[in-house]
């Protein structure tokens, strides 16, 4: 059973992954697949059947690489907002995961 503390290090671990994206991608080929991208095709998963808010919050933090004070401006919210539904997905993933 995951934590919460679990879900967060995965999320940034999947956010790393996004980054280095064509890294990953060119290497698996001579090397063996990073177990990472397991991790990347289980949360995808998941969010499958997300809240739309949750699944675009997940895409524009995680997939993307916003920080939340970028993505509360590009949005026009607050950054309390953005940590708020950081912690929504968080627990969504915390049940699904």
């Amino acid at each position: 059973m995951a934590t919460l503390q679990q879900i967060r290090e995965d999320l940034r671990e999947i956010r790393y992954y996004y980054s280095r994206q064509t890294l990953f991608d060119a290497f698996s080929i001579t090397i063996v697949q990073s177990s990472v991208l397991d991790k990347v095709a289980r949360y995808n998963l998941a969010l499958k059947n997300a809240p739309a808010r949750l699944y675009c919050l997940y895409i524009a933090l995680y997939v993307k690489n916003n920080t939340q004070k970028t993505l509360s401006y590009n949005w026009n919210c607050s950054v309390d907002y953005i940590k708020h539904l950081n912690k929504l997905l968080c627990n969504y993933l915390l049940s699904k995961v």
